[in-house]
């Protein structure tokens, strides 16, 4: 009985190798690769700069599809974060938008998008993000969340409305890996 289930299982691996192969071998005109370049003109690996036309839209694609998130998709590419929003999740992601970086003391973004200083951003930018893909109404019953920067960040509710870390939620988008919560505020992770 061992041997008839060693010979089923070599099989079924053959047939895996084959398929593998011969996926490997076509081509398919709907995936591309995207040329991105970094400052310094090495060329970006992995999920976040593959793309295709039937997929739907992950968190990072839904980010960058955002006119209202042009600068914390700057911050994310200058921090080399993409692949880290591509995965398979579940992401929750808190979604600072253009105004809510604008309202940073003057100068702070641009200080932290230079190469100097991609640890520190990555670091903010990770107190963005925690594992899991609740809804707003879900997010009520929490009192707090532990972040991807090993940190917690507070979640509070008046009214109908949710802060989490000081910042409301005034969307929700759903995306293939997870959900997107568009926040007011920078959430400032504590030293």
């Amino acid at each position: 009985m061992k041997t008839i289930i060693k010979i089923v299982l070599a099989l079924l691996l053959v047939a895996l190798v084959v398929s593998c192969k011969d996926k490997a071998d076509s081509t398919d005109d709907k995936v591309t690769v995207q040329e991105t370049e970094n400052n310094n003109s090495a060329e970006k690996k992995g999920q976040a700069f593959i793309s295709d036309d039937v997929s739907p839209p992950n968190v990072l694609d839904v980010a960058m599809d955002s006119k209202d998130h042009t600068t914390l998709v700057a911050a994310v590419q200058a921090a080399d974060l993409e692949n880290a929003l591509v995965n398979a999740g579940p992401l929750m992601v808190f979604a600072p938008t253009n105004k809510a970086f604008d309202a940073l003391p003057e100068g702070t973004v641009t200080d932290l998008l230079k190469p100097e200083n991609k640890a520190k951003l990555a670091y903010i930018l990770k107190h963005h993000v925690t594992p899991g893909n609740y809804n707003k109404e879900f997010l009520k019953k929490f009192k707090k969340l532990g972040q991807a920067s090993d940190q917690n960040v507070a979640i509070s509710v008046k009214g109908d409305d949710v802060y989490v870390g000081g910042a409301k939620i005034i969307a929700s988008i759903s995306a293939s890996n997870g959900i997107i919560h568009v926040v007011d505020k920078v959430i400032v992770p504590e030293e």
